[in-house]
Parts: C-alpha cells; sequence; structure tokens
C-alpha cells in the first residue's frame, strides 16, 4: 500500500508541476488550451487518488491526525507531495 502511495504521490506531483508550469502558461501566453485539457484529467483523477490513499494509509502509518493534514494540504501546494515522500514516507 505505502509503495502504491509513493508512486501516485510522485505522479501526482509531476502532474501538477506540468499544469503549474507548462499548460497555463501556454494557455495564457498562446491562447492555447489544449494542454491545459491534456493534462487536467489525468492530474484530476491522480488528485483524488492521492487525497483517497492518503486518508486509508493513515492508519498503516499511525500518522496522527496532524500529519494528516500536512500530508493533505501539501497535494495542492507545488513541490508538495515530493516533500511528503521525502519526510513521511
Amino acid at each position: 500500500m505505502k509503495k502504491t502511495f509513493r508512486i501516485i504521490s510522485f505522479l501526482e506531483g509531476v502532474s501538477y508541476l506540468l499544469l503549474l508550469f507548462i499548460a497555463v502558461p501556454i494557455k495564457y501566453l498562446q491562447g492555447d488550451a489544449s494542454y491545459v485539457k491534456m493534462l487536467g484529467m489525468p492530474h484530476g483523477l491522480l488528485f483524488m487518488l492521492y487525497i483517497v490513499f492518503a486518508i486509508v494509509i493513515q492508519k498503516q502509518m499511525k500518522w496522527s491526525f496532524k500529519t494528516l493534514a500536512i500530508v493533505l494540504a501539501c497535494s495542492v501546494i507545488p513541490f508538495g507531495t515530493f516533500y511528503v515522500d521525502k519526510k513521511y514516507l
């Protein structure tokens, strides 16, 4: 379960960075929204999987509510999922 969460965490982080730093600037600077459409759905699915797995793995990892809150908050911060992998996993 932990290994699966680490993979999802990594993929979610990469998809978020691609969306924020590549797709969104292209959308607003060049007027081409196709990259946002292409990366948005996979990122959304990975984000939901990240949240679900974090809640499920909380008991296995014996995280406190505070730790779970930090792990969940890191999902919306750029590079946050990589911090979670390094510190909590």
